[in-house]
C-alpha cells in the first residue's frame, strides 16, 4: 500500500469538507500497476496509452453475403435484362489462398470474408438467383445441402459501385493511431478492442479492494428476527454496493459489537484482503462509540502503523468523520457516521474520492451542475455548515425530497442528487439557482 500520512489537528479545529477531502486525497494514492489477461482488466484503468500494431480490418472484406463481382460485368443488370456470371468458387471467412476473379466471372462470399483479387464490389445474394436460376432469392443455400453452390453460373438483377459492401482495410483504425488513452476504465467495448488489436494482456491499475464494516451491538442482519431495541443494519449493504458502483471490489463484514477489542481484532483480520477500509457508526461523542475508541490510540510507539484521527466537520449530515492509515502497510481508513443518510453522504463526498483515486483515475468527483431549486418554501441550513439535501434532478431543476434527518432512508432511495447550499448561507429561496451533486 502506498500512501502518505494524513494530516493532523488539534481537537478543536473544525475541518472545512475541503480541507478533509484534501487531506484523504492527498495521503491515498494510486495502486501499483499490474499486468493482468483482458478479462481479469474489466473495470481496472489503463496505465499506458496503447496505440494500434495493425489497422482495423486488416484487409478488405465483405460486408455481405452474396458474390464479389467486377463492376464492369453487373454495369446495367436488372430483373429484365440479368447479368450472368461463372461462378469460380467460394471465399469463406478466414479463408486463405484467395482465388481470382476474372472478367464474367463472380466468386460466392461471405460476410467477413476478404475481398479476392480482381473483385471491385460485392453484390448481396438478394440481388441474385443465388445459382439457381430461379428468379431472386432471400438467402443463400446451406453449403453442406448443396455443395455445387460454388460452381455453375449465377444471375445478377442490380448494378454495384466500386466498393460497394466493401469494409476497406484500416477503416475502423489505422495502424499506428491511438486505440485507448491512459486512464480509460476497461469496459466490454475497450476490451473487445485490445483482443480485436491482438493484446492478450494489458498493463492496469487492480481495481481496489474495500473491505466495510458496520459498527453497533442493536444492528441485526436481514432475515433475522428483530429483537427489542433493534435495527436492521442497511449501512453496509449501501456501502458496499456504493464501493463497487464506484469501480472497487468491495468485501462486507457483518455488524461488530460495540466492543473495542472485537473492532480491532477484526480489522486486524481485514487488513489481508483491504485496499482501503471503511467503518460505519461509532465516531461520535456517546459513551458507546468504539471506533473512536478501538483507533484513537492505533499508531502509538507500541503499536506502528499510522494512526486513525477523529474530526468534527463543518458539514450536515456527517459532522463527525474519522480517517487516517492503519497496519504496517498503512491502510487507508475512513470511519463514517451511522446514520444512514451520514454514512451515505460521507461515502460520496470523501469515500468514493478516495476509490477512485487508488484506480488511478484523474476526475475522481461526481459531476455537479447548476440547477433552479424547485421548492415549496424556502429551505433553512444551519450556519456555518455546509449543507447536502437530497434531491431529485429533472431538467435543469432540482426538488428536495424527505427532511435534513439523516435517517430517512426512503427519502435517500429516491434521490439522484445532493442540493448544495454553502456555509455562509441560512436561506434559500425557490427559483434560487444551486449547485448540484449528481449521484449517477
Amino acid at each position: 500500500m502506498s500512501s502518505a500520512e494524513p494530516r493532523t489537528a488539534g481537537p478543536d479545529h473544525l475541518w472545512s469538507v475541503d480541507e478533509h477531502l484534501e487531506d484523504i486525497l492527498t495521503t491515498v494514492r494510486p495502486l501499483e500497476p499490474i499486468e493482468l489477461q483482458l478479462l481479469d482488466a474489466q473495470g481496472c484503468v489503463l496505465v499506458d496509452d496503447v496505440t494500434v500494431p495493425l489497422s482495423l480490418p486488416p484487409f478488405d472484406n465483405s460486408s455481405m453475403d452474396g458474390y464479389a463481382v467486377r463492376v464492369a460485368d453487373v454495369s446495367g443488370a436488372s430483373e429484365e435484362f440479368p447479368a450472368a456470371l461463372e461462378v469460380v468458387g467460394d471465399v469463406a471467412a478466414g479463408a486463405a489462398g484467395l482465388l481470382r476473379v476474372g472478367p464474367g466471372q463472380a466468386a460466392r462470399i461471405m460476410t467477413g470474408a476478404p475481398l479476392p483479387p480482381g473483385a471491385e464490389a460485392v453484390v448481396p445474394v438478394e440481388w441474385t438467383d443465388g445459382g439457381l436460376g430461379e428468379g431472386p432469392v432471400s438467402t443463400m443455400r446451406a453449403r453442406s445441402l448443396a455443395p455445387e453452390g460454388d460452381g455453375g453460373h449465377v444471375r445478377v438483377y442490380r448494378p454495384a459501385e466500386a466498393r460497394a459492401h466493401v469494409r476497406a482495410k484500416g477503416s475502423d483504425v489505422e495502424a499506428g493511431e491511438y486505440a485507448l488513452r491512459a486512464g480509460t476504465v476497461l469496459g466490454p467495448p475497450q476490451i473487445a478492442l485490445l483482443a480485436a488489436i491482438g493484446l492478450g494482456t494489458v498493463l492496469v491499475r487492480p481495481r481496489p479492494r474495500v473491505v466495510v464494516m458496520s459498527t453497533g451491538s442493536e444492528l441485526v442482519q436481514p432475515d433475522e428476527q428483530l429483537g427489542d431495541g433493534q435495527i436492521y443494519d442497511s449501512n453496509s449493504f449501501a456501502l458496499t454496493a456504493a464501493a463497487r458502483d464506484a469501480g472497487a471490489i468491495a468485501y462486507r463484514v457483518g455488524a461488530v459489537p460495540d466492543d473495542a477489542d472485537t473492532l480491532r481484532s477484526t480489522i486486524e483480520d481485514q487488513l489481508v484482503r483491504a485496499d482501503l477500509l471503511v467503518t460505519t457508526g461509532g465516531v461520535s461523542v456517546g459513551a458507546y462509540d468504539v471506533v473512536k475508541e478501538a483507533l484513537s490510540h492505533v499508531g502509538d510507539e507500541d503499536e506502528p502503523g499510522g494512526g486513525v484521527e477523529f474530526r468534527k466537520l463543518a458539514m450536515q449530515p456527517g459532522k463527525p468523520q474519522g480517517f487516517g492509515t492503519v497496519g504496517a502497510d498503512h491502510v487507508p481508513l475512513l470511519a463514517l457516521p451511522g446514520n444512514p443518510v451520514s454514512s451515505y453522504v460521507s461515502f460520496e463526498l470523501f469515500v468514493r474520492p478516495a476509490i477512485r483515486t487508488l484506480m488511478g483515475l484523474r476526475d475522481v468527483r461526481r459531476p455537479t451542475v447548476r440547477a433552479t431549486l424547485a421548492a415549496d418554501r424556502a429551505l433553512s441550513s444551519p450556519k456555518g455548515r455546509r449543507q447536502f439535501l437530497r434531491g431529485v434532478h429533472t431538467d435543469g431543476e432540482v426538488r428536495p425530497v424527505g427532511g435534513a434527518g439523516s435517517h430517512l432512508v426512503a427519502a435517500l432511495a429516491l434521490a439522484d442528487a445532493l442540493i448544495v447550499v454553502p456555509e455562509d448561507t441560512e436561506s434559500v429561496e425557490p427559483g434560487t439557482e444551486v449547485e448540484v451533486v449528481l449521484l449517477g
